[in-house]
């Protein structure tokens, strides 16, 4: 079956233009500026390659120009898209950089040049697309685990995008060769399939950031920025799952600040808020990056430190000493900064809800001593239900002994 190279290209190009119509609308319903950005290139790249391929011998020199031109200003826009995207203003000098640099390129070189002019076309679109590359694969806030296809995909958009223009650059003095070449017919192909694929790459980014906001949402309080206490268990779980799989210890403390209620009678809930984010960090200024910390309800906050209960008591001693000389000052006076701290700690494996009812308890003991104060438990949790369980399931079912009834 015969394929007519200037359908296919028709196709591709009423494709990327749809796809393109589908990104801006999307990213206004959905108020994306990325998606914006991405689309505006896809109609920018869509009309240009139109145009080219299909009234490419009928355009006069400028006009033909002025198409190249939108074509890097559509690769520059994929680069932008993608820092966008990642909350990075768009560079607006780059944008246009690539097509100045093709203007003045074919201005300055012979008309018999065509080598050169094909070299520093391909050249500008080769560094938009790795810009656009690096700026995905170095970006570290997002969690994507397919990293390399959304890195591969921008760079393979800046190719697509050109590889046309190229092509008729190359092939129009033999216009035969040009409309009869099976690779560009292979590529008109290609292209349709691109596009497609571009949109289900662009939307699984969108998608994963999403879900990856409303997993931080969930897990965030927003007030202090601390872990709640659903991230919290959360992230303490798989610490003390780590830390038991290498035979360490691990403690944890419970803070509660001392009369917080009459911090707020007396000053107003704001300026109680006020306490709370000083305090959260108090203890995130005061702990070591390995430890995790949250705020765990009202004035209540908790951390965890994979390390021995000695040391564990060493940190809260610091963070009480830190907090009380916060030194916050009323018109009225001085404001009272203290905090009491319970301490528990464990070996290896002990599970979190034990450890914050040891440290619980011991925090009752420092508000009943005085407050303002540091208390360890005074005995170690000791079970290990769960963990034992976790790890008998690993090994050989035991076999009942003689005379020893099975329970249904």
């Amino acid at each position: 079956m015969s394929l007519d190279t200037s359908t296919l290209y028709l196709v591709a190009t009423m494709v990327a233009g749809l796809l393109g119509s589908m990104l801006l609308f999307f990213g206004s319903q959905e108020n994306i500026p990325a998606l914006k950005w991405w689309g505006t290139a896809y109609l920018l790249g869509a009309a240009s390659v139109a145009l080219w391929t299909l009234a490419g011998p009928m355009l006069g020199q400028m006009l033909s120009l002025a198409l190249n031109a939108v074509g890097f200003v559509a690769c520059g826009m994929v680069w932008n898209a993608s820092r966008v995207f990642h909350g990075r203003k768009p560079n607006l000098p780059g944008l246009v950089l690539g097509a100045l640099a093709w203007i003045a390129a074919v201005m300055t070189l012979a008309p018999d040049a065509s080598a050169m002019r094909l070299t520093i076309g391909a050249g500008i679109v080769a560094v938009y697309a790795a810009l656009t590359a690096t700026e995905l694969w170095t970006e570290r806030r997002r969690t994507l685990q397919r990293r390399w296809p959304a890195s591969a995909v921008p760079v393979l958009h800046g190719f697509v995008l050109m590889l046309p223009i190229l092509l008729g650059d190359l092939l129009h003095p033999h216009e035969n060769a040009f409309d009869g070449s099976i690779w560009v017919k292979v590529f008109a192909i290609e292209l349709v399939l691109y596009a497609v694929g571009t949109v289900f790459v662009i939307f699984m980014l969108v998608s994963e950031r999403a879900v990856t906001v409303h997993k931080t949402a969930a897990s965030v309080d927003p007030l202090t920025g601390m872990l709640n206490r659903r991230g919290f268990a959360e992230a303490c779980g798989r610490v003390i799952e780590r830390e038991a799989s290498a035979g360490r210890p691990v403690t944890v403390m419970i803070f509660d600040i001392d009369h917080f209620k009459s911090i707020n009678d007396r000053f107003g809930h704001p300026a109680g808020d006020e306490i709370l984010k000083l305090f959260s960090a108090v203890v995130v200024n005061n702990v070591r990056i390995s430890d995790l910390s949250g705020r765990i309800g009202g004035e209540e906050f908790a951390a965890l430190l994979p390390c021995p209960l000695e040391e564990g008591v060493i940190v809260a001693e610091r963070v009480r000493e830190a907090f009380e000389a916060s030194g916050i000052v009323d018109e009225t006076g001085p404001v009272d900064t203290t905090v009491s701290i319970g301490v528990a700690g464990g070996p290896a494996g002990t599970e979190l809800e034990v450890l914050l009812a040891a440290a619980d308890t011991a925090l009752y003991q420092a508000k009943r001593s005085g407050r303002n104060r540091v208390e360890a438990a005074e005995e170690l949790p000791l079970s290990l239900e769960n963990w034992r369980r976790k790890s008998a399931g690993t090994a050989r079912p035991s076999q009942p002994q003689p005379g020893v009834a099975r329970l249904a």
